[in-house]
């Protein structure tokens, strides 16, 4: 897809990778509506960010739990900037809890981290669709996670929202061609305030420090090379669709010895 004049809705866009994610997608010459839940003053900086590059950007708040806001979120899109070609469904939320707890995590931490991670890109992905069919080609990414393939993530309920996305990804991508493809990308680690607010510092560097050893790259993800990757996919990958693009330096190659 030429990436110029095109038109993306990144959900999640006030902070992280969806900030990343916008720049990117502007300085390539594609305008952004910036989504944002809660924090307006987070999506204020990202399109202030992107205020010198080629694409422009339209700010849009809308709740990706409530399918109402979906709705109003791509026709605010079509409406200000004449179509959509691009969906990065972004926007995504975690409780922090070992995994061995099991007490730590209660039903309703199961309902609000799937509510948002899985119900709210179902509900973004039929909400855009119709308007992603008027273009010839047309791309949907979901942002996953490493934690959806291996398990291991900041919580067990975020791990399993996670794949759950995954396989959603699978079979959106059977149903949405061909004018549409559909993608997941997995980060792993991914260096930032937000897993060191979740973890801890200590916690944090020790982590770091071991997927950053294990890794065949000798680093692990950061949210620009995340938001690269993504960009890649969408303005040079339009055969590709139904497919889950790991970003984490190659850590997941790792496998410990056999032990006789």
């Amino acid at each position: 897809m030429e990436l110029t004049d095109a038109v993306a809705i990144v959900t999640g866009a006030s902070s992280g990778i969806g900030a990343c994610v916008a720049r990117q997608l502007t300085a390539k010459g594609c305008h952004v509506v910036v989504n944002y839940s809660r924090n307006a003053a987070g999506a204020q900086q990202t399109a202030a960010a992107c205020e010198n590059h080629a694409g422009r950007t339209f700010i849009q708040q809308a709740d990706v739990t409530e399918d109402a806001d979906c709705q109003t979120l791509v026709e605010a899109a079509v409406a200000h900037f004449g179509r959509l070609d691009i969906l990065i469904n972004n926007a995504g939320i975690t409780k922090f809890c070992a995994h061995q707890d099991l007490a730590g995590l209660s039903k309703q931490d199961f309902l609000d981290i799937y509510a948002v991670n899985l119900v709210g890109v179902f509900q973004m992905t039929r909400a855009a669709e119709s308007a992603l069919r008027r273009q010839p080609v047309a791309h949907i990414v979901n942002m996953a996670s490493i934690a959806g393939i291996t398990g291991i993530g900041s919580s067990m309920a975020y791990a399993a929202s996670k794949g759950a996305l995954v396989t959603m990804t699978l079979s959106l991508a059977r149903v949405l061609g061909p004018q549409i493809r559909v993608n997941a990308i997995c980060p792993g680690f991914v260096q930032g305030e937000w897993l060191k607010k979740g973890l801890g510092d200590e916690v944090y560097a020790s982590v770091y420090n071991q997927y950053a050893e294990i890794a065949p790259l000798k680093d692990t993800a950061t949210t620009e090379r995340v938001a690269q990757t993504l960009a890649a996919l969408v303005g040079g990958a339009d055969w590709t669709t139904g497919e889950t693009l790991i970003v984490d330096g190659g850590a997941h190659l790792h496998t410990a010895p056999l032990r006789r």
